[in-house]
């Protein structure tokens, strides 16, 4: 995820032409997000089954993962689809459409806006995970889990 949205997608942008760039990363982005759904699930599904103490649900891990999951199904099934519509509106010439191209940037702006939270909230995950020096899924028994 951090690889295509921090380095592959400028690299691409600053090296090939902005339509073409766009085209190639939407791409990389859609397989993106099909590895977090399954990643995702799975990890879930690891944490239902593997951890069955009482409140597990309660786990931040849990819901940082949830919420993440949430980030990429909007992002893959509502803004890009509708950004998708709109270069189709404007038939790949948004500078033709100032109207087309404002919404475009708009959308463009929110999708950006949930990739960097979605990839912040990976990189909490690390961390947690990291900090508690275990394996396991769900880590329910954090200190600072307990609620």
């Amino acid at each position: 995820m951090w690889v295509v949205g921090y380095v592959v997608a400028p690299t691409l942008f600053s090296m090939l032409e902005r339509s073409v760039a766009g085209d190639v990363v939407g791409r990389l982005f859609g397989y993106v997000s099909v590895i977090g759904f399954i990643s995702g699930g799975l990890l879930l599904s690891f944490a239902a089954l593997l951890d069955r103490r009482p409140g597990w649900l309660r786990s931040w891990n849990i819901w940082i993962l949830v919420v993440m999951l949430m980030i990429t199904l909007a992002s893959q099934f509502v803004v890009t689809p509708r950004l998708t519509e709109l270069k189709r509106a404007a038939s790949g010439d948004l500078a033709a459409n100032p109207s087309l191209q404002r919404r475009f940037a708009t959308l463009h702006g929110v999708s950006s806006a949930l990739f960097v939270v979605n990839s912040l909230l990976g990189l909490v995950l690390l961390v947690r995970w990291g900090r508690a020096g275990r394996t396991d899924v769900a880590m329910p028994n954090l200190p600072d889990q307990e609620n």
